[in-house]
């Protein structure tokens, strides 16, 4: 389901870092990944960033390696993919903060309470960033990323990037930046979207 820069050159793995691999040998392994030209979204992303909450995220079949999030007119972001195999997500928040002059216009969609949370299939996430309590079982750290098994299908990286997988992952109070989501399923129960405008239109975080 937030594993780099929010800023140009500011590292933000926090505790998610510091419950896997040393911060700065992570943010090294997302770099050689990118250098080795793995690819993120298979869509072309917008410009911009969206925020995403969760009271807790629960995956089965996880793994992660660096990737490139290419725009329309070729710029490159370094992110982190992420790809959960199936997920159930409690109190899940989406929102995008749109460019307009003068009032903040943001975009906001909720879903799934702990009774009916939201649940996703294949899930695949372009992370720049994420925060929260990190939970992993039976985890690999330093895997080959081409070598990774058990995510979403064709979730793995270049040969010789940096990869690590773990057969489930908890992670609670997650609060993430992300440039592109992708899923085979995606069931939003429960979903609200709201536009809101001026001192209403608040994030998720």
């Amino acid at each position: 389901m937030q594993d780099q820069y929010e800023n140009p050159g500011r590292t933000r793995w926090r505790r998610f870092a510091a419950l896997t691999v040393p911060a700065a040998a992570v943010a090294t392994a997302v770099v050689f990944g990118v250098a080795n030209g793995a690819v993120a979204a298979s869509f072309a992303v917008s410009s911009q960033t969206f925020k995403v909450s969760a009271t807790e995220l629960r995956g089965e079949g996880f793994v992660q390696y660096g990737g490139i999030a290419q725009e329309v007119d070729g710029t490159r972001n370094p992110v982190a993919v992420t790809g959960i195999r199936e997920a159930e997500i409690v109190n899940l928040c989406q929102s995008v903060k749109v460019p307009t002059p003068g009032a903040p216009v943001v975009l906001k969609i909720t879903a799934g309470d702990e009774g009916r949370p939201a649940t996703a299939s294949d899930l695949v996430i372009d992370v720049v960033s994420l925060e929260g309590d990190v939970l992993f079982r039976d985890i690999n750290i330093g895997q080959d990323a081409s070598t990774l098994e058990g995510g979403p299908p064709g979730a793995r990286g270049e040969p010789g990037a940096f990869g690590q997988q773990a057969d489930a992952v908890t992670i609670t109070n997650l609060r993430q930046v992300a440039r592109a989501i992708s899923a085979q399923t995606f069931n939003l129960r429960g979903l609200e979207l709201k536009v809101n405008v001026g001192e209403a239109a608040k994030e998720c975080f």
